[in-house]
This record gives structure tokens, C-alpha cells and sequence, in this order.
């Protein structure tokens, strides 16, 4: 009996010098947190929602479908409380006879609630049923209320953020995972949980935003980014990298990528496995690549027409000079395919016929349809936006990565914060995410323009868009192009990308629709088997026609893409080395301006 007391005593003060070190990382973590929070800068009330009038729209709507048509009001309201009552019913019979299973459960499957204890605990099962059951009916209401178009899909958009909010599985003491996990581990998974979300407020000056990827695990141009080249030439807007020919000979015409200035360029070279820029250089292709700057409150009077004159055109005389050519390909990829297009329509006025062939990348030139991203294209944020950027020069990455991470609330918000926070586990070593959180800032003038004149007002698909003193109509890009869209793209929506290339004016024309979304579906290489494409040739069909006649392939859409380029890129001549024309190699790739935060 000695021998028992003595290790019951052990582990009981085992136990209290674990209780007092938490106390102790706690109290430190409090201190800490209070800190960071302290050095949080206000958001201007327009950039954080709708402005109220949607609200009151809404809310008008509702009251006069109450007055028109109450029995519409009242068959809602009686089928949900009837939905309710039943639940809670057959629920509390089974706790009266001792029956500790769930009632019947027949709601939809969702990844929130996968964990079993969702199904098989009759408390849980009771909150997962009774938050889809008052979920269903919030949406049905908005979602039938008498309002316009776009309003009416502002609302749902808005609603869907609240009513996901408010997930149980977002809640401590309604997320059995965390529950558990909190027992298992003597409530050391909070205490993580707590240094995380601690951690998360200092990186970001007291914001809450989740680190979505463990940054200690990437440095770009050791680990990402790692494609051998050179920086070879340099302005206060962009570095051009040269990449190093993996072939012995390459097509005569080289190839030059302007990647979108909203991220950085190395989604195209995250690892050798699914590298955009390698696959490229090992088919036989001279590869220049732009790394755009990330510009701080100097850059606020850059606009969309400094990009172009400073960034495209430069980049293009750039290319041609280093490799002796007067023809060159060129890929633009989301905004950076927007500008592309802008920059062909003002070559062709200028009679410069520098541009071979364009590829877009999930790029949007026709407005008409703005997809999810229509719902912060209204004057109530974009006010707020030109109010914050005439303030401080530029539009700050906080409010582009946000928006964006909104847009799929519920993998890049909710479920990493909590995995962060709940469950108390490190963010993991994810390229792509670490990636997604590299963001960068925008020029306040630059994001106006696009903002106003291209999102809202659809200027280069209709009136035409003004820009370095001509005005610029989608029709003028008449060279050979190639555009790629993707399925479930929440930002460049493939259909709107589709009737884009529809309206410029080139004869030479071929749409590729690749599965997945915006990022997947383009870092997408044929060694991985993934995701497929549709083709179809004609490119005069509306877009749901185009892709119910279209033929779907097996595999990635970069050896297609490559045999289309192929065919306009010339004969083969001797592999071209960085520094061989005499161009001096100002540093190794990737370059300084991709490693600016």
C-alpha cells in the first residue's frame, strides 16, 4: 500500500506542476496578448461589411412580402417551427425511455461535421440537426425575398458568412473534436491554442488572421522558388528573370510570363514537381518570367498606365533585345491577363507588332457577370476603398487577402482557426498556403482604376477604357490567343472569362476549360493525374452550350497548351545562357522584389 500512495502522490504533483507551468504560460500569454492587440489599427467601418441600406433593403422586402403575401410568411415560419418541434420531440422522447442514441437524421453531409460524435451523440447530433434545419430556413427566406438581382445575391452572400459564423463546430463547447482533445490532453491543447492565436495577432499588428501555414518551413529561393536563373534586368516596377535552359537547343521565340501583382510570381514555381516555369523551360522554351514589386505609399500615383509603359511594353523591348528577336509569346495570368489585354488593344493602335501569341490564365476582360466577386464591387466598398488609399497611397494586402479568404470562409477562416486555435496543433508545412498568405499591397491610383473603370463600369468590353492617351476597346486584340478558364473558379468565373474571349477580335482563337479552381486548376502538371480539361473549337457558342458539346480530356491542359505554343514559336536554335548576349546578371533568381513583405 506504501509503494501505491508514493506513486499516487508522484503523479499528483506531476499533475500540479503541470497545472502551474499553464497557469505560468497563461499569465505570460495574457500579458502578450494584450500587447499585440493594443497595437491593432482601426479599419474604416466601410471596409468591414455592406453598408446598411442592403440591410434595410432587405428588411423592406421582407416586411412587404409580410403584408402581400402573409401566407407565404406563415407556411415558412410553420414549417420551421414544425421541423424544430419535431426534432426537439423525438429528442426528448429517447432521453425519457434511456435511449441515448439520436433521433433519425436524414440532413445533408457536410464536411464541418465529420467528426462520428456528430452522428452519434444524441447532444451534438442535436445541435448539427438544429443549426442545418435554422440554417435551410434563413437561406430560403433570403433567397426568395422580392428584391434586384444583384442585391438579392449580395444579401445571400452576406447571410452565408453570418450563418457560418455561427457553425457550432466554431464554438468550443459545442466542437466535440476540440472537446476531446481538450480532455486528452489535460487542456494543453488550449493552452497551444492560446500561444497560436497569440502568435497569429503579433504577425499581423493585433488583425485576427489565422497563419494558415507554418512559416518557419518555406524560404523562397531555397525550398520554393528554387528554378535556376538570373535577374537580368531591373526597374522600380519590376525585376525580369531569365530562367537557365535545362535543353540543349529551344524554339527561337522566347516566352515571357507576367504573373497577377496581387500575389507573387513563385505560384508558378512552388517546387521542382509542380513548377509551371520549370515544365516549361524542360520543353525546349527560352523563359522570362516578371517579378513585380510590392509597392509601399511611394507608389500611390502609379497607376494601370504605369504598369503597362513601365512593366509590359519595358519587359517586352526587354526580351526582344536579350534574345535578338522582334517577335516574342507572352502569358498573363488574372489581373496580369486583364492588363495583357489592354496592352495588346494599345499596341495595335500603336502599329507595334511586337506580340506573337497571348495565353490568358483565368483571366476576366468582359465585367458583365463580376461572379462571387460581385459582392464587394458595389459603391459601398469600393467608396471605402478609394477613401482609405487617397489616405494612406495604397490599398494594403490585408484587405485583398481577406476578401479573397471570405470567399471560401469556411476552408481558409473557420477550419484553420479551428485546427489553430481549438485543437491546438501547429499550422502545417503547406506550400500553397504559405504562398497564399504572401500577399502583397496594390498603388492606390492603380487599384482605383481597375476597381471603378474595369469592375464596375465593364469600360474595355464595352465603352472601351482609357489609357496612355487612347481609348482601348477588348475587339483590338486581334493577335493568336489561347485562353485558359477554370471550372470551379470563385474568382476569374470560367463562363465570364469564356464570353471575354468571344468578344476580342483575334481570328486565331482557343478556349480550354481545366477542372478545379483558380490556383489547382492552373498549378495543375500532367505527372500528377489530377484534373482534366474540355475542349471545344467553337468558340461561338454561348458558354454552357460551349461546354455541354465539349470534349473532356483526361490529365492536365499544359501539354495541349504546349503543342498550340509549339506551333507559333518557331524553329530550334542553341539554348541561350543568361549573361551570353552581354546582358549583365544583376542577381540569382528569384530575384529581391519577391522577398519584400
Amino acid at each position: 500500500m506504501a509503494q501505491d500512495d508514493s506513486v499516487e502522490t508522484s503523479d499528483e504533483h506531476a499533475d500540479l506542476d503541470k497545472l502551474n507551468k499553464n497557469i505560468e504560460r497563461i499569465e505570460s500569454l495574457s500579458k502578450r496578448l494584450t500587447a499585440a492587440l493594443a497595437r491593432k489599427k482601426p479599419i474604416p467601418a466601410a471596409l468591414q461589411g455592406p453598408s446598411q441600406d442592403l440591410y434595410l433593403k432587405a428588411a423592406n422586402a421582407y416586411l412587404s412580402e409580410m403584408i402581400n403575401n402573409p401566407a407565404k410568411i406563415v407556411d415558412h415560419q410553420i414549417g420551421y417551427w414544425g421541423k424544430t418541434l419535431k426534432h426537439y420531440v423525438e429528442a426528448q422522447q429517447r432521453l425519457v425511455k434511456g435511449d441515448l442514441t439520436p433521433p433519425p437524421d436524414d440532413s445533408p453531409k457536410d464536411r464541418r461535421f465529420s467528426n462520428p460524435l456528430w452522428d452519434s451523440n444524441p447532444y451534438f447530433n442535436f445541435l448539427k440537426q438544429q443549426y442545418l434545419t435554422t440554417a435551410e430556413a434563413i437561406e430560403t427566406t433570403v433567397d426568395e425575398l422580392d428584391m434586384e438581382e444583384h442585391e438579392r445575391k449580395r444579401m445571400e452572400y452576406f447571410t452565408r458568412q453570418i450563418v457560418d459564423m455561427l457553425a457550432p463546430t466554431n464554438f468550443l463547447a459545442t466542437n466535440p473534436e476540440a472537446l476531446e482533445r481538450a480532455v486528452e490532453t489535460e487542456g494543453e491543447s488550449l493552452v497551444r491554442g492560446l500561444e497560436n492565436l497569440v502568435r497569429d495577432l503579433e504577425d499581423h499588428d493585433g488583425e485576427m488572421i489565422v497563419n494558415l501555414a507554418d512559416k518557419s518551413a518555406f524560404e523562397v529561393g531555397k525550398n520554393i522558388g528554387t528554378s535556376k536563373g538570373s535577374v537580368v534586368f531591373r526597374n522600380r516596377m519590376f525585376e525580369l528573370i531569365q530562367y537557365a535552359p535545362s535543353t540543349e537547343t529551344v524554339h527561337a521565340t522566347p516566352l515571357l510570363i507576367f504573373p497577377p501583382w496581387i500575389n507573387k510570381f513563385y505560384i508558378l514555381d512552388l517546387k521542382e514537381q509542380n513548377s509551371l516555369i520549370k515544365w516549361v523551360v524542360d520543353q525546349g522554351y527560352t523563359v522570362f518570367v516578371v517579378s513585380w514589386v510590392n509597392p509601399d505609399e511611394s507608389y500611390a500615383d502609379v497607376g494601370l498606365d504605369t504598369y503597362i509603359e513601365e512593366g509590359y511594353f519595358t519587359a517586352i523591348e526587354q526580351v526582344k533585345a536579350i534574345t535578338d528577336q522582334k517577335k516574342i509569346n507572352i502569358v498573363g495570368y488574372c489581373i496580369a491577363g486583364t492588363t495583357l489585354s489592354i496592352a495588346l488593344g494599345l499596341l495595335k493602335k500603336r502599329g507595334d507588332k511586337s506580340v506573337n501569341s497571348a495565353t490568358f490564365f483565368t483571366t476576366l476582360t468582359d465585367f458583365s457577370d463580376q461572379g462571387e466577386v460581385g459582392v464587394f464591387l458595389d459603391d459601398d466598398f469600393i467608396d471605402g476603398i478609394e477613401e482609405e488609399v487617397n489616405r494612406s497611397g495604397i490599398m494594403k494586402s490585408l484587405y485583398m487577402s481577406r476578401t479573397f479568404s471570405y470567399l471560401r470562409s469556411n476552408d481558409l477562416i473557420y477550419k484553420p482557426a479551428i485546427r489553430s486555435y481549438m485543437l491546438g496543433e501547429a499550422p502545417p508545412a503547406f506550400d500553397l498556403l504559405y504562398w497564399n498568405s504572401d500577399s502583397t499591397n496594390l498603388p492606390g491610383r492603380m487599384a482605383v482604376q481597375y476597381l471603378r473603370g474595369l469592375c464596375q463600369r465593364d469600360e474595355l468590353a464595352t465603352t472601351g477604357v482609357e489609357i496612355c492617351g487612347e481609348t482601348v476597346h477588348l475587339s483590338e486584340v486581334t493577335v493568336p490567343m489561347c485562353a485558359i478558364g477554370c471550372e470551379t473558379d470563385h474568382i476569374a468565373a470560367w463562363d465570364a472569362s469564356y464570353n471575354g474571349v468571344r468578344k476580342m477580335g483575334s481570328k486565331d482563337k482557343t478556349f480550354i476549360l481545366s477542372e478545379s479552381g483558380h490556383v489547382a486548376g492552373i498549378v495543375n502538371p500532367p505527372s500528377k493525374k489530377k484534373y482534366g480539361h474540355y475542349t471545344n473549337d467553337d468558340i461561338t457558342l454561348p458558354p454552357q452550350e460551349w461546354k455541354a458539346k465539349a470534349t473532356f480530356n483526361e490529365g492536365s491542359w499544359w501539354p495541349r497548351w504546349e503543342a498550340w505554343l509549339k506551333a507559333r514559336s518557331g524553329a530550334q536554335i542553341p539554348a541561350r545562357v543568361e549573361g551570353d548576349s552581354g546582358y549583365e546578371i544583376l542577381a540569382p533568381a528569384p530575384g529581391a522584389y519577391v522577398k519584400s513583405s
